[in-house]
């Protein structure tokens, strides 16, 4: 899936949305070391994550040929500075109309508006994808993206107490949100 979106974002600079491509994969790859790095509210440590550069390459490149699934890339003032991506939860039929969801941004360029657009082309590619329902998870105690992703339309409907296991806190309760794309559609959340 392709997509590619200039956003003006609060402090006045143009950011790029865009799948990521092949020749992206060394840049997806740091800015994930990076971001996973800087919050404890992400699903990895950096050093649990085993791709290489080339590796990134080839999962971008699988995104960009997809007609269901994309990583997006954001780029600020030329250096990609966060990801967000939508990916299928299954391709039996019972689970094909269920997406996934995540989003990371370095936090450099956090309170400027990446996260939201991001979020906001994400459901827009769902949507173009066909998906009924766009779900994540996010800690409970992460209150910034809950109240994002609920100003765009996602709603609760669970909760894990022992969904993540911090090394830092120990124990963090996951949230469980979807966004009904069809309700979405017609006006209703």
């Amino acid at each position: 899936m392709e997509y590619y979106s200039t956003v003006t974002l609060k402090d006045g600079r143009a950011c790029i949305l865009r799948n990521g491509t092949a020749s992206d994969g060394q840049a997806l790859l740091d800015v994930f070391i990076l971001t996973h790095g800087q919050t404890d509210y992400l699903l990895t440590y950096p050093g649990e994550h085993s791709y290489t550069a080339e590796q990134e390459a080839a999962f971008l490149q699988e995104k960009t040929d997809s007609a269901d699934e994309i990583e997006l890339l954001a780029e600020l003032d030329g250096k990609v500075v966060g990801s967000a991506g939508i990916g299928c939860v299954g391709r039996k039929e019972k689970l094909r109309h269920r997406a996934e969801f995540g989003v990371s941004v370095d936090q450099a360029c956090w309170g400027l508006g990446i996260g939201r657009a991001l979020t906001e082309a994400c459901i827009e590619c769902a949507r173009k994808a066909g998906y009924a329902q766009l779900e994540l998870e996010v800690v409970a105690e992460n209150s910034s993206a809950i109240a994002l992703y609920e100003s765009v339309g996602f709603v609760e409907y669970g909760r894990n107490p022992k969904g993540f296991r911090s090394r830092l806190t120990g124990w963090q309760e996951v949230v469980l949100m979807r966004l009904d794309m069809e309700s979405q559609a017609n006006g209703a959340y």
